[in-house]
C-alpha cells in the first residue's frame, strides 16, 4: 500500500462517513467491503438481495445490508426522484421503474443524505455510474465542468510526490476544448493539494515542448495553459510539454529552461480522454502502480466510479477517498454556513 493510500486511510478513520455500494453481487465489492470494515474506514451501506450476500463467506456483518426491491422506503425514494425529475419528463410511473436501478437508488440515498458517498463500476460503465450522478444530484456550485482523474501511486520512484501522481482527464471528457483542458487543470491541482497535501505542479501534456511542434493539436494546449494560468494565477501551472519533460528534472532542464514545473510535475494533465486513459492503464500495468478511480470532481456530492478492470484493492481505496472527500465537503459547507 502506498504513502498516499495510507494516510487517505488514515484520514477516513478519524471521522468515518457511509458509503454506498451498489454492486453487491460482485465479489471485488464485497471483498473490499471487508476490508473496509476491518480497517474502520467507513461504514458501509450494500445494495442487493440480503441473503445472498450474507452467506458470500465474507466478513460483512457490520454492513447494513438494503435491497431496492424490498426497502420499506422505496415509494418514498420514487416520489422523490419523480419530483427532481419531472421537469425533464420523468412520469411517477417512470420512477417506480428507475428506482429498481440499484445506480439511481444508490444516488437517491446521497441526495436524501441517508449515504454520504457512493462507490460503483466495478460491473457497470462510467456512463451509468456518472447519468444518475448528474441527473439527481448536479454539479457542484460555481463548477462549469464535471471531470475525472485517478491517483496513480507509482512505486520505486522520486518523480512526482514521492511517487504519487494525479492524472486528469482519464475517464469522462473525451474531447475537452481549451476552455474546458484550462478548467480541469485548475480544479485538478485544487483536488490534489486537498488530498494530497502538497503543493501542486501542473503539467499540460502534449506531443510538443513549449513549441517545438506546430499544429492544431498542439495550439489546443498553448491556448489551454494560458487560460489556466489567467483562471488560476495562484497555481504552479506550465505547458505545453512532453511528458518526458513534465517529471524528468535533466530533461525538463533540456526542454524548457526555467520552467517552474519541468521535471517536477505532480499533476498532469492530458489533452484528450484518449491519451488520459491510455497513460493511467500503461503506468499501471506495466509501472505496477497503484491506480486509483475514476474519482469524480465538479458533482455536488462524492460519487466515484470504477474501473472495470479493478481489484478489490482499488475499490477500497476509492471507498477511503470518497470518505476523505464526504469530510471535506461537509467541512466546506460547515464553514459556508457560519
Amino acid at each position: 500500500m502506498s504513502l498516499f493510500i495510507r494516510s487517505i486511510v488514515s484520514r477516513a478513520k478519524a471521522d468515518k462517513k457511509t458509503i454506498v455500494l451498489p454492486e453487491g453481487n460482485d465479489p471485488r465489492t464485497l471483498e473490499a467491503a471487508e476490508h473496509a470494515l476491518r480497517d474502520g474506514i467507513a461504514n458501509l451501506i450494500i445494495l442487493g438481495n440480503e441473503e445472498e450476500i450474507r452467506s458470500s463467506g465474507y466478513a460483512i456483518d457490520e454492513a447494513r445490508i438494503i435491497d431496492p426491491a424490498t426497502y420499506e422506503k422505496r415509494e418514498e425514494l420514487a416520489e422523490q426522484l419523480y419530483e427532481l425529475r419531472k421537469r425533464k419528463g420523468m412520469t411517477i410511473e417512470k420512477a417506480h421503474e428507475t428506482i429498481n436501478d440499484v445506480l439511481y437508488f444508490g444516488v437517491m440515498l446521497v441526495k436524501t443524505g441517508m449515504v454520504d458517498g457512493m462507490v460503483a463500476g466495478a460491473c457497470h460503465s462510467s456512463a451509468d455510474v456518472l447519468r444518475p450522478s448528474l441527473q439527481i444530484l448536479k454539479t457542484a456550485p460555481g463548477v462549469s465542468i464535471v471531470s475525472a482523474f485517478f491517483m496513480v501511486c507509482v512505486p520505486d520512484t522520486t518523480f512526482g510526490d514521492h511517487g504519487t501522481f494525479l492524472f486528469s482527464d482519464c475517464g469522462l471528457v473525451v474531447h475537452p476544448d481549451s476552455e474546458e483542458l484550462a478548467t480541469i487543470a485548475a480544479t485538478s491541482a485544487e483536488t490534489f493539494k486537498r488530498l494530497v497535501g502538497s503543493e501542486p505542479r501542473v503539467a499540460m501534456l502534449s506531443h510538443s515542448t513549449y513549441g517545438s511542434a506546430h499544429n492544431d493539436d498542439s495550439l489546443k494546449v498553448i491556448s489551454a495553459t494560458a487560460l489556466a494560468k489567467k483562471k488560476a494565477p495562484h497555481l504552479c501551472i506550465d505547458g505545453e510539454m512532453q511528458l518526458d519533460a513534465a517529471i524528468v528534472p535533466e530533461i525538463g532542464e533540456a526542454k524548457a529552461p526555467g520552467s517552474p514545473v519541468a521535471g517536477r510535475a505532480n499533476v498532469l494533465i492530458f489533452p484528450d480522454l484518449d491519451a488520459g486513459n491510455i497513460g493511467y492503464k500503461l503506468v499501471q500495468r506495466l509501472a505496477k502502480a497503484e491506480a486509483y478511480g475514476p474519482i469524480t470532481q465538479g458533482i455536488a456530492a462524492p460519487v466515484n466510479d470504477l474501473s472495470r478492470g479493478c481489484g478489490a484493492h482499488d475499490i477500497y481505496g476509492v471507498i477511503a477517498i470518497t470518505a476523505v472527500q464526504a469530510q471535506q465537503q461537509q467541512a466546506a459547507e460547515e464553514q459556508a454556513a457560519e
